[in-house]
């Protein structure tokens, strides 16, 4: 799937209102999945969040008291009067240690639910089938997983902590005016109304504008992350201003996107609360000061700007936290999004792969439809055997590792190992039993002995006899702390060919049945293929070895060799056999490599 955004004539994202509610569906849905197992503190912290909010609404209550009944009498009574003194600090006291309490539960629910996402994540992007990864882009990705799980802690945090708590406090004040004098709190209800009209027009206003700016921070990371990986190529081709450039016109469109949220933020949110708080407070003092209500208080009045500040600024709260949670909403659709990718089916076969005969059976394939790159293709390879795979650019040859390796699935024919169609065969004991050694050998920034133990938790003797099989040990041992010399980002410290024994020696490490080499030796100089020609031959007859060669030499002394032309097989047989074929394919593919070199 494509993770770019649908843009209207004008530049903004095109989102419709039932795109809208679909977001927050998500993220509501995305909310309660994450939080499921945090029940019982998410409950706990919520009750203490509705006490204290309800304790924090008697203060107010004491002031009207103490200002009615004993300063304006002048009944200075002090038992009383320091009791109610007593009693507002008990209250005050009590709400601080509710607050504390809730806000650390809350808090605790809200980093283990983002936590617990972003690892869902993580194994969810690891475990999605290569067809995927034809389309998604590196960089978008990686915002997913970092930057996009930590804007729904913000989500959680605005919802639980914020809006829930302003909720009930303006809940608990409401109640209280309405006791207090239920005409006036009818003036401060048309509050309400009016933050309601303010949100939905910054709402309506910003939310094109977030949506983008989400969207083309993925881009800015994918970018950076595509010039960091290609930082030779970019340099070499002196492109340097022109990626500048592109990077500029990138960031410059968020800049103006993050701009017109600004905007929005400063003319809808706090402004508008603060002239409605001011508006409110007028009428109020207004409607007492000539008495349009019969039997007001003084106390009444002080209680009311009291409550009218606890209502005011929660709702100055909510609306300047709409932005975050606006964000938030985005941000958690598109993790969700992620998360509905379907993963390939899991497989639970029992049967295990014991001696590596592969068998391909009128296979045929095509990444898209309409476009067949194998064309009902037979092959048998004997368990055991070294079987060399070449032909043309496009010829199809890796196209035919992908299917034995499970990345996809062939459209007709039927695909066997020791006569066990692969999708009978359990993930764990399928790739157990195949190994891949690719073109571009991946290191991870660890040491070598972590690189070819890829966690199985192997011995000692076991990555060293793997190293040795694939003739890496004695170039381990020159390194200033042998298996546990640290290899850089991927393996910078080393040259393509020692990168390459060390990807021999981790597929090796697995005891593999059949081991497959996609190109393994294109990228090496002529010493180190020798290096490698000799670690398979050492191999010969212990694993079934398929090997893709570009440099034909390193497949010269294969049991058979398979040339592919267009999606088929044109040629098959050893090296002496295929050269004896006048004008063939195979023989005018090696004699012009031998006149290249």
């Amino acid at each position: 799937m494509s993770f770019d955004p649908v843009y209207a004539e004008d530049g903004k994202v095109a989102q419709s209102p039932a795109d809208a509610r679909n977001e927050r569906r998500d993220a509501l849905t995305l909310l309660r999945t994450a939080a499921a197992p945090e029940r019982r503190h998410l409950i706990k912290g919520t009750s203490w969040l509705v006490v204290a909010a309800l304790l924090e609404s008697l203060s107010p209550l004491f002031g009207k008291t103490f200002i009615d009944s004993y300063l304006l009498p002048h009944r200075l009574v002090w038992a009383p009067m320091i009791g109610l003194l007593a009693g507002a600090l008990v209250v005050g006291y009590l709400a601080g240690i509710l607050r504390y309490l809730q806000l650390t539960r809350l808090a605790g629910v809200a980093m283990r639910s983002v936590k617990r996402l972003r690892e869902a994540v993580y194994s969810h992007v690891i475990r999605l089938p290569m067809t995927f990864f034809d389309k998604a882009i590196t960089g978008q990705l990686v915002s997913r997983v970092t930057n996009d799980t930590e804007s729904v802690k913000a989500l959680y945090v605005q919802v639980l902590f914020v809006m829930l708590d302003s909720c009930i406090v303006v809940t608990g004040a409401m109640l209280a005016m309405a006791w207090l004098d239920w005409h006036l709190m009818l003036i401060v209800l048309t509050l309400f109304p009016a933050v309601v009209l303010i949100v939905w027009g910054y709402q309506r206003w910003s939310a094109p504008s977030v949506a983008r700016a989400r969207e083309l921070r993925s881009e800015i990371n994918a970018q950076v992350a595509e010039s960091i990986a290609g930082m030779s190529v970019l340099q070499a081709s002196n492109a340097q201003m022109r990626f500048a450039d592109r990077f500029t016109a990138t960031n410059q469109t968020h800049y103006r996107a993050r701009l017109a949220e600004l905007s929005a933020n400063a003319w809808l949110l706090r402004p508008a609360l603060d002239l409605l708080n001011v508006l409110i407070l007028g009428v109020v003092i207004y409607s007492f000061g000539v008495q349009q209500f019969s039997g007001v208080e003084i106390g009444v009045l002080y209680a009311f700007v009291s409550y009218i500040a606890r209502v005011v600024d929660p709702l100055i709260q909510i609306t300047l936290q709409f932005s975050q949670l606006q964000q938030a909403i985005i941000a958690a659709a598109r993790v969700n999004t992620l998360l509905k990718e379907p993963l390939g089916d899991p497989v639970d076969g029992e049967a295990r792969i014991e001696h590596g005969e592969v068998s391909f059976s009128r296979v045929r394939f095509g990444y898209a439809e309409g476009q067949t790159i194998l064309h009902d293709l037979t092959l048998d390879i004997p368990a055991g055997s070294f079987y060399g795979i070449v032909g043309h650019t496009g010829s199809g040859k890796s196209t035919l590792l992908s299917l034995l390796l499970r990345f996809y699935t062939q459209q007709e024919g039927r695909i066997e190992i020791d006569g066990i169609p692969l999708s009978k065969i359990g993930d764990d004991a399928f790739r157990a039993g195949v190994g891949l050694v690719p073109q571009d050998p991946f290191l991870l920034a660890a040491s070598a002995r972590e690189n070819i133990d890829m966690g199985r938790g192997l011995s000692q003797e076991e990555i060293e006899e793997a190293a040795k099989a694939a003739s890496a040990h004695d170039l381990l041992m020159s390194l200033e702390q042998g298996y546990d010399t640290d290899m850089g980002e991927s393996g910078t410290r080393l040259s393509s060919g020692q990168k390459q024994l060390i990807a021999i020696a981790r597929a090796l490490a697995g005891k593999p049945r059949i081991l497959l080499l996609d190109e393994a030796t294109s990228h090496i100089d002529s010493e180190t293929e020798q290096i490698v020609q000799r670690a398979l031959e050492a191999l010969r007859g212990k694993v079934t070895l398929i090997s893709i060669a570009h440099r034909l030499s390193t497949i010269r002394s294969a049991d058979r060799i398979i040339v592919l032309n267009h999606g088929r097989i044109a040629e098959a047989g050893s090296h002496e056999a295929l050269m004896a074929i006048e004008q063939g394919l195979y023989q005018r593919l090696y004699l012009l490599q031998q006149l290249q070199e």
